[in-house]
């Protein structure tokens, strides 16, 4: 397995989950970021995975933001993917004493052998070291690439904005390293709960296309409200529904976090903030934890 897949695999994880918890009325995927003694504004920017570049280009005031910034902060330094490969092989590894044997029934373990032949070209026997979260995110990836074929071979938007601040020799900035995306993937739930979770989701192929499907057709109308209303709607029946522990250790948390980084980062330069939009709104999000630190936070029409 080419280890430069693999960590295109974990950043795709997240910028895929990273699109769904909005409450905002007003339509805006761009927001500036004033006040509480900043000397100049910042911008907050909701990305996500599955669009072409070209797409930024119907974002009112994106290329303005951009360029009246001094450096760019984003979950991950993307410019450091490289280094990030071999933590990645690493912390994918199954621990000892367990096997997709055991984890799985027999009929489930056929069939994510033939998933995984089917999509990636190899099948547990290359691939049975890994953790199921591991390869749940391969499968994913890979259902992503035969699903959007024409978006497969570009950058993501994040990538993009952190290439061009290179360009300008601005700084990049990241929120999280690479060691707590990693263990935020790899290494929050049990083994047996991934394993749960990778064998719904190849009993249920069609699942993650239509989520994806949706997210897409959501993002694309820069529509905030239906990518709110996909997240909190509770689906009758869910086959894999998630935990409020999982979801608030990939949204809630983690925005917590990165609330106690950004007045520095702010301060320190004006700053174009370029995150999944699952971190912008919404109770827990980015904007309302902005606003209740006495910051004006405005979408940019």
């Amino acid at each position: 397995m080419n280890l430069r897949k693999l960590t295109g695999c974990l950043v795709l994880f997240f910028t895929l989950t990273a699109c769904a918890n909005t409450t905002e009325e007003t339509n805006a995927l761009l927001w500036k970021i004033s006040g509480s003694g900043l000397e100049s504004p910042s911008y907050l920017f909701g990305t996500h995975h599955l669009v072409p570049l070209s797409f930024l280009d119907s974002i009112t005031g994106l290329e303005e933001a951009f360029e009246a910034t001094e450096q760019t902060v984003g979950e991950l330094d993307m410019n450091k993917m490289s280094e990030m490969q071999m933590k990645i092989m690493g912390a994918a590894v199954m621990p000892n004493g367990y096997d997709y044997r055991t984890l799985t029934s027999e009929a489930d373990f056929q069939l994510l052998d033939k998933t995984l032949k089917e999509l990636i070209g190899v099948g547990l026997d290359q691939l049975g070291r890994m953790k199921p979260a591991m390869l749940s995110n391969l499968i994913s990836v890979s259902l992503y690439q035969k699903y959007y074929p024409a978006l497969s071979g570009g950058i993501s938007v994040d990538q993009h904005f952190q290439e061009e601040a290179v360009r300008r020799s601005r700084p990049v900035r990241p929120l999280e390293t690479a060691e707590e995306q990693i263990h935020l993937l790899l290494g929050t739930q049990t083994i047996e709960r991934q394993a749960e979770l990778l064998t719904c989701m190849v009993n249920h192929p069609g699942m993650l296309k239509e989520q994806m499907d949706r997210l897409q057709t959501a993002y694309m109308a820069q529509d905030i409200n239906a990518l709110n209303a996909l997240y909190e709607e509770e689906l009758p029946g869910d086959p894999c529904p998630g935990t409020p522990e999982e979801k608030d250790a990939m949204n809630k948390d983690r925005n917590e976090r990165w609330l106690k980084l950004l007045p520095d980062i702010m301060r320190e330069k004006p700053s174009f903030i370029a995150v999944g939009c699952l971190h912008l709104v919404g109770k827990d999000g980015l904007i309302v934890g902005l606003q209740k630190m006495g910051y004006r936070v405005e979408p940019v029409k």
